[in-house]
């Protein structure tokens, strides 16, 4: 039997490699070519490709197969603003994997907005506002007052994935998707947001501790508040950053509450605090250690030195400790990455018949043997 070949357009096979943010050796080593014949491929003669071949691309590219005989290569994709870098230093291109969740993440928010109009909702407009010269602790205050979640329902959280999953919901109320990205080391990316009135979104980081995700949350919806989205990191390079962390830090653990603990009123401005104090107010807050001793350090209870020798010695905790959890079901996990909010939409349009099975399928990636779980959990007929 003759080997079939692809019958497609080189600029769009060429688009589709540049748009992931594979280099050309990379992505010929995926199909067991020479980077040459790729790139005649790319250039002149995409016809050489077979159709297997252009299978394992369009994986590689995170493009269905259909995208390949389109008739032109959309347009470029306009990248985040980039807060991991200095303003004047140059951005690092993103990996592959933080380009297709970029490309994901605006995917779902157009299927959203398409789900909301097919079910009649408007979905509410995000008004809340900051400026970059307002007092840090007024805008925190405001945050806390929009996400109504207060003192006795934080002490309240079971553990942190309670907690996580609290102050999600509370954040996705507001009309804010939260979704959840894997696969992308925490150096390249804590979080992401995408700044629009309606449907704004935010990223996180599955890979990162639910306490370290809580402050990206916040951290997050404060850009959103800022009406400047982009792509962050540990780093605190540009004032925006330190601006985001301190009105996060004051929005999960206030000053004054944190003052009024018995162990600190007591014992009042300290140069060094026991670890398993640190740990202790870190539980009851639900928050991590880092977050603690921060906020010491900025009501001047801690010193820099000491603040910035625990958080090297968390840091490389953290880089040592082992991500694995086991396996984790598909149904699960498609619930943990889209958010109760985009599956909302999902399964509602469905259960009215607005989309098909496969619809469902491919808006929350899980094939349809997995749908009667997702939907039993949110108690709509499947």
């Amino acid at each position: 039997m003759p080997t079939q070949r692809a019958i497609i357009k080189p600029e769009l096979l060429a688009w589709a490699r540049e748009e992931s943010g594979l280099s050309i050796e990379e992505a010929a080593k995926k199909i067991a070519v020479k980077p040459e014949y790729l790139r005649a491929c790319e250039e002149t003669e995409a016809n050489k490709l077979t159709v297997r071949q252009l299978r394992t691309l369009s994986n590689a590219y995170k493009r269905p197969l259909a995208f390949f005989y389109l008739p032109k290569p959309p347009q470029k994709s306009v990248g985040l603003r980039d807060f991991r870098r200095a303003s004047q230093e140059p951005s690092e291109p993103e990996s592959p994997k933080l380009r297709y969740e970029i490309r994901r993440a605006r995917y779902r928010r157009r299927i959203a907005l398409e789900l909301c109009d097919e079910l009649g909702e408007q979905p509410p407009a995000f008004t809340a506002s900051a400026e970059l010269t307002e007092d840090t602790d007024r805008v925190a205050l405001r945050l806390r007052e929009l996400i109504n979640i207060d003192k006795a329902n934080q002490r309240n959280f079971r553990d942190q994935y309670n907690a996580l999953n609290t102050w999600r919901q509370a954040i996705e109320n507001l009309g804010v998707p939260v979704f959840q990205a894997s696969g992308i080391s925490s150096n390249e990316m804590l979080g992401f947001s995408i700044s629009e009135q309606v449907l704004p979104v935010m990223v996180l980081n599955l890979s990162d501790p639910p306490v370290r995700r809580i402050f990206t949350m916040l951290h997050e919806l404060t850009h959103l508040m800022l009406r400047i989205g982009g792509l962050c990191t540990l780093k605190e390079v540009q004032d925006i950053e330190i601006f985001c962390n301190e009105v996060a830090g004051e929005a999960l653990v206030p000053r004054s509450w944190l003052l009024d603990e018995p162990e600190v009123h007591a014992r009042g401005p300290q140069k060094t605090w026991e670890e398993s104090l640190i740990v202790a107010l870190s539980r009851r807050y639900r928050v991590s250690r880092e977050v603690i001793l921060r906020r010491l350090l900025v009501a001047g209870y801690a010193t820099r030195e000491f603040y910035q020798l625990k958080r090297e010695q968390y840091q490389e905790e953290l880089q040592e400790k082992e991500k694995g959890e086991g396996f984790v079901p598909p149904s699960t996990l498609a619930v943990s990455e889209s958010g109760r909010m985009f599956v909302r939409l999902v399964l509602e349009s469905y259960q009215q018949e607005k989309i098909t099975t496969s619809d469902v399928s491919d808006y929350l990636e899980v094939r349809t043997k997995h749908l009667d779980n997702i939907a039993r959990e949110y108690k709509i007929p499947p």
